[in-house]
């Protein structure tokens, strides 16, 4: 995999630099803990709104680092249900664990803006980063949260992505930009950074209280 960024604020800007979709009223929301600095960047560059949606993966009880799924704040859920039908799991394990991933959500909602509300997107031209796409769960489930919200359009801008996440997710958003496509695999987000360092809750607040 070539190495394309230094790290995820020049990712950020690249973005900016060829995106084409509608700026009047712009949002770019990020999503925690790696969108953070991308959608701080294509915010700035845009001269957008820039915010925080949190949503998280369902793990698959026997390798937590995949996932079958994912949930945001408002419970907004995407399923994977062709993987459903191969895991087996019950209606009940689908909820158990869906649960306990929501109150990880709204925990980290809670740490990440506070008493600070969920910004009005009604008539907004909404975008939603991630330094990358994998599965493409999490963005799914926070477009779902997003579009319920009256938004004039919502976009995803994300700076690489397998080409069979794109195809997932493409067709449920206005418009779709991502710089770099992979058909190859193992497909790694990582790989195409020089600093692809985890981040803390205190990176990312300090992206959130910058002006």
């Amino acid at each position: 995999m070539p190495v394309l960024f230094r790290d995820r604020e020049e990712a950020g800007r690249k973005l900016a630099e060829s995106y084409r979709g509608p700026v009047d009223g712009l949002v770019v929301l990020g999503i925690p803990r790696g969108g953070i600095p991308v959608g701080f960047r294509l915010a700035q560059e845009l001269k957008g709104e820039f915010d925080v949606i949190v949503a998280r993966k369902l793990p698959i009880p026997h390798n937590p680092e995949a996932g079958f799924g994912a949930v945001a704040p408002d419970g907004s859920l995407y399923l994977n249900e062709e993987m459903l039908h191969h895991l087996r799991l019950s209606e009940e394990q689908i909820r158990s664990i869906a649960s306990r991933v929501l109150v990880e959500v709204r925990r980290r909602v809670k740490i990440y803006r506070g008493d600070k509300p969920f910004p009005d997107l009604r008539g907004k031209n909404v975008v939603l980063t991630d330094d990358g796409l994998a599965t493409g769960y999490t963005m799914i489930a926070a477009v779902e949260m997003v579009s319920k919200m009256e938004p004039a359009s919502v976009g995803v801008a994300v700076p690489v992505s397998p080409e069979h996440t794109a195809r997932k997710v493409r067709p449920l958003v206005d418009h779709f930009h991502c710089l770099h496509l992979s058909d190859r695999y193992p497909f790694a987000v990582a790989s195409f950074y020089e600093d692809f360092h985890d981040l803390t809750d205190e990176e990312v607040l300090s992206y959130l209280h910058r002006p």
